[in-house]
């Protein structure tokens, strides 16, 4: 028997919220922006009526007003956002355990299993989507398939408040026309190679042959031409299905440019602590590091490494992604946001080849430092000890978490 998917997406969730918690906002171009002050500056989300007017999500506050200039930008209640999200989640759940979130604002649910209580799948979606709409107040739009992947075209297709179905006879009709970039995981660089290889469309990816694809891009190859094919068997996982943790990363965007190596070194060596502590929290040691930077051009770059044995210090992973940094790096642009990633993780407990040169014995000394850090500050708070070349300013927004010097704090 055919599955049956369907992808629910919350129309402007955000937007949506806000309008809904504020009703004078209602049928007004509205915009959900981040902090101008912390240079986070952008449109996060907008309601229909801004969407109409040229606004779009990533745009910065000044251009989203040029467009709109009647626009009103809210700054963002992410609580009520997660409110909102779980009310959501509780109306799937009265149809199926099969809930599996993708983002705070949308949701796969396979409900084949559901169709003798409920109805057709279709049935299912209108259902929902009205609940949704008399007791939230707010908006879906829902995808109905036999694949995730296309459940979710499906969701995008029509909006808002609207449900789109894509049954396993009249799909090609529908999807291989559309262009290549609509299909889910196809983003620019992709689209770009596919671009540049006269694949435009949904159709046209599907018709390629596929040791040419695996050619193009790996294993990858293989993932594009199943999505194109209707092929996707993915499953949608239960509730409180909580993906491996394939690796653990922190960012921030400086509220002004670095310009100089000791200071990017200071803000990858505080990012550093987040990432260290982290790991240990969940167990894992990090058998590689990622950089990533983003210029004051807004263009980003990325590179990674690997490290000799896996670690959890914070130091080391600091050290290493600075290398990385001064190895890779070249300083066209002042920089603007820095990303420190811990990758390739593997379980902290697994035993590992040491060394006869004594590197092993200094990692041992340096996690029992950690151990000793990590400690003091579970039971004194997480800055009541920094290290001494984080002391002055950072560049960092002043968001609680970066405060630098205090009463009471020890420097290492």
């Amino acid at each position: 028997m055919s599955r049956i998917i369907l992808h629910s997406d919350a129309n402007s969730f955000y937007a949506s919220v806000e309008m809904l918690l504020n009703p004078s906002l209602r049928d007004k171009a509205v915009a959900v922006c981040g902090c101008v002050e912390d240079r986070h500056g952008i449109v996060l989300a907008k309601s229909e009526k801004a969407k109409k007017a040229g606004v779009k999500t990533g745009q910065a506050n000044w251009q989203a007003t040029q467009v709109c200039p009647n626009l009103i930008t809210v700054p963002p209640q992410y609580d009520q956002y997660v409110k909102f999200s779980k009310l959501l989640r509780n109306i799937y759940l009265q149809y199926t355990d099969l809930v599996e979130p993708f983002g705070m604002d949308e949701c796969w649910l396979d409900v084949t299993g559901s169709q003798g209580l409920f109805g057709s799948g279709e049935s299912i979606a209108e259902d929902v989507r009205q609940r949704i709409k008399s007791e939230l107040g707010i908006t879906v739009s829902i995808g109905v398939s036999f694949n995730k992947v296309f459940a979710k075209l499906g969701s995008d297709m029509k909006k808002p408040d609207a449900i789109t179905v894509l049954d396993e006879e009249h799909w090609r009709e529908r999807i291989w026309p559309l262009p290549v970039s609509e299909l889910l995981y196809i983003g620019p660089a992709t689209t770009r190679k596919l671009l540049n290889r006269a694949v435009c469309t949904v159709g046209d990816l599907a018709k390629i042959p596929l040791e040419y694809l695996c050619n193009w891009f790996g294993k990858n190859g293989l993932m594009l031409w199943a999505f194109a094919n209707g092929e996707d068997v993915s499953r949608v996982m239960f509730n409180g299905y909580e993906s491996p943790i394939k690796s653990v990363g922190h960012g921030i965007t400086c509220t002004c440019d670095l310009q100089k190596c000791e200071d990017v070194w200071r803000v990858i060596l505080e990012l550093s602590q987040n990432v260290g502590h982290r790991l240990r929290l969940h167990g894992f040691a990090a058998t590689g590091v990622r950089l990533g930077i983003r210029g004051s051009d807004l263009n980003n770059c990325q590179y990674q490494t690997q490290l000799r044995l896996p670690s959890q210090s914070p130091f080391e992973i600091a050290r290493a992604v600075y290398e990385l940094f001064q190895q890779r790096y070249r300083w066209m642009e002042t920089i603007r946001a820095i990303t420190v990633t811990a990758i390739n993780l593997v379980p902290s407990k697994r035993p590992i080849q040491i060394d006869m040169f004594g590197e092993a014995v200094r990692n041992l000394r340096q996690q029992k430092i950690d151990d000793c850090i990590d400690g003091i500050r579970n039971r004194f708070g997480n800055h009541s000890i920094i290290a001494a070349s984080l002391m002055g300013d950072l560049h960092m927004p002043n968001d609680g978490r970066h405060k630098v010097k205090m009463p009471g704090m020890m420097y290492v």
